[in-house]
């Protein structure tokens, strides 16, 4: 195997004369320098397609029979021949039978003898014949798997982890779903990298947060860090129902009538009152993170409303505070893989990751900056860390204006109140475009126009004191950049993307298994203001993670959690903070529809700023503070009807 050449500790003058010994003692033949980057030097079309069935060790159908989870492999022949172990590549999700993986939502077929013939995406086609194998794992309770899928709960991730421990000679695996015929894995030394989007992405996370050994390296893409967030914001639900619904979507027929009482369970444990409840502990992969051993390539859209930028700050920091090797990309798109909408560079940077982690190949890709961040539709930019070196976090203050409910927003502690009525018919886009305008739903506070740019980097956090006229509500708070621009549609269908007729191919393809893939490019718009940052809460959370009833006319303090981001508010533009009810189709409205009204004095946004305080002091310095022509703003679409899965369409 290729010598991982990073070294973290000095050699000692005894090894280093040793060292130089041995130089001078080797053939030349001995000394070629070592790899920089795999190359496809293997046959894909004669590659070994197998199944095997790998014993999880659990019950989930309580049918009396451990479990097993199929796991399907392509791998390249040659090494095996040639006793050599390869590293493997590995995707467990839920979807390859029942909704596809992709923009082209491409699905497993198999053979008559039952091994996989077309495995989705690309990652089979381009890394088999770079030395790679490529393994793809059904959850349990999907597609050929027994037992039952719990919606990222222990029956989800073991069966991802238990793959990982029989190719790393830990677990037991047979050649059919019900023989007793063992399988070993000796092909492969078990260094393992998982890759997948969404649920796949999640799974990532979560096997990553057993500390299994054997697992080097995650790329979750758009995935989810804590499923509690996935479906509530501090008590205020996302949708209009619970993880039964999203087990039941994904569940193989057979699973469907084996797996009533996981069905009861997930009902019974994720009550919809919001509260938090052991279900929801035992799904927390970021309380769980300093087991973490794999390094951690990250990538996500920031105007992801799927799986929103509040799964991507806690984990991330984490995983900083715990030292894990990490880089990440953030995009401007909503719920889309790199594949479509950065092809050239995803494939180019995730071939070279592969070969660092998992290969060992000194390619450098340690030593580049760790973030690359796309600040316009396909104009990307780079940060040696992220968030930035020099970024703090400032407390930025709302206080009243000249008319109601259009405030100011500066450094100053403000005082007096605002007040609104929810609107469940509203949404951070309709607040947005009339930021200028009294109007009976929101307050909002504006910065003059900036006169120079300002740089959010990071997660921003939104303290409210409301006094509530009923026993119910629920909180928006929205971070708007107002100024033209132009962005990518992230509310628009494809999320930020239009879909070609053109194919490129990326690897190589047999009669079953095209590389070839619909070419993509940007959709965009042009906007007068771009939502930056959004978050939610119930307010009857103010106290704990259980919700109560509130009581009409009484004062409580919440704090909202934005979701992280990365974006430059530009000279001419102005910064404004949103406080509202019910983002429509982002929350599920309260009971009730009460009118809150808004403490300034005990009201605060905490907003990471590269350069601080000082930054936000010089942008605002001798900024004009003439009103603004009132005019409705034009923005993104309002945002859709939220979608209850966690899927990869696109």
């Amino acid at each position: 195997m290729p010598i991982r050449m990073r070294f973290t500790t000095w050699r000692s003058l005894a090894t280093a004369a040793v060292a130089a010994l041995v130089a001078v003692l080797v053939t030349p033949m001995a000394a070629h320098p070592a790899p920089q980057e795999s190359r496809p030097v293997y046959s894909y079309e004669n590659a070994v397609r197998e199944a095997v069935w790998v014993d999880t060790g659990l019950d989930g159908d309580s049918d009396g029979t451990s479990d097993r989870v199929a796991v399907d492999i392509v791998r390249p022949r040659e090494p095996a021949q040639q006793g050599r172990k390869i590293p493997v590549i590995m995707d467990a999700s839920p979807y390859y039978s029942c909704c596809g993986r992709g923009n082209e939502s491409q699905k497993k077929t198999y053979d008559a003898a039952g091994n996989v013939v077309r495995m989705p995406l690309f990652y089979d086609n381009y890394f088999v014949p770079r030395g790679y194998a490529f393994v793809g794992v059904d959850l349990a309770g999907t597609n050929r798997s027994d037992g039952c899928v719990d919606v990222g709960g222990r029956s989800d991730i073991q069966s991802a982890k238990a793959v990982v421990d029989w190719l790393n000679g830990r677990a037991r695996a047979y050649t059919s779903r019900t023989g007793t015929t063992t399988a070993k894995a000796s092909w492969t030394n078990g260094k393992t990298g998982m890759i997948g989007k969404s649920w796949d992405g999640t799974i990532a996370n979560g096997v990553a947060a057993t500390g299994v050994r054997g697992l080097k390296t995650i790329v979750p893409i758009s995935a989810i860090s804590t499923w509690y967030d996935y479906y509530f914001s501090k008590g205020a639900p996302l949708y209009d129902s619970g993880p039964d619904w999203l087990s039941n979507y994904v569940d193989s027929p057979d699973a469907r009538a084996k797996c009533a009482a996981v069905q009861q369970e997930l009902v019974a444990g994720a009550p919809r009152t919001g509260d938090r409840t052991p279900l929801w502990s035992e799904r927390d992969y970021v309380k769980a993170a300093s087991k973490v051993k794999a390094s951690v390539f990250l990538i996500h859209g920031m105007q992801d409303l799927n799986v929103r930028m509040q799964h991507v700050g806690p984990w991330w920091d984490v995983l900083a505070k715990n030292g894990v090797e990490r880089k990440i990309w953030l995009s401007q798109t909503g719920h889309v893989d790199p594949f479509d909408f950065r092809r050239t560079a995803w494939v180019d940077t995730l071939h070279r990751w592969f070969d660092h982690e998992l290969l060992g190949y000194d390619n450098g890709i340690d030593r580049e900056p760790m973030a690359d961040i796309e600040r316009h539709p396909d104009q990307w930019v780079t940060s040696k860390a992220w968030p930035p070196r020099g970024t703090d976090t400032t407390t930025l203050r709302p206080a009243e204006g000249s008319q109601e409910g259009v405030g100011t927003l500066g450094l100053r502690k403000g005082s007096g109140t605002e007040t609104f009525t929810d609107n469940p018919q509203l949404s951070e886009t309709d607040w947005a475009a009339q930021i200028d305008t009294s109007t009976p739903d929101k307050a909002g506070f504006v910065t003059g126009p900036l006169t120079r740019d300002l740089r959010v980097s990071g997660s921003s956090k939104v303290t409210v004191t409301a006094t509530p006229t009923t026993s119910t509500a629920h909180l928006s708070a929205v971070l708007v950049d107002l100024g033209p621009d132009t962005i990518r549609d992230y509310a628009a269908s494809g999320e930020g993307i239009s879909t070609l007729t053109d194919r490129t191919c990326w690897g190589v393809s047999t009669t079953g298994d095209s590389s070839c893939f619909r070419e993509t490019q940007a959709k965009t718009t042009d906007v007068d203001y771009t939502v930056v940052s959004r978050g939610w809460a119930d307010l009857g959370n103010h106290a704990s993670g259980t919700g109560v009833p509130l009581t009409p006319g009484k004062a409580y303090t919440i704090t909202l959690d934005l979701g992280a981001t990365d974006h430059v508010v530009p000279a001419g533009h102005r910064l404004a903070l949103v406080v509202a009810g019910t983002d429509k189709d982002l929350i599920d409205p309260p009971s009730t529809t009460p009118t809150l009204t808004v403490d300034l004095s005990r009201t605060s946004a905490r907003v990471p700023l590269v350069g601080g305080a000082a930054a936000f002091a010089r942008a605002t310095a001798g900024s004009a503070s003439a009103a603004p022509e009132i005019t409705p703003l034009d923005g993104v679409q309002a945002p859709r009807t939220a979608q209850r899965v966690p899927e990869g369409a696109r």
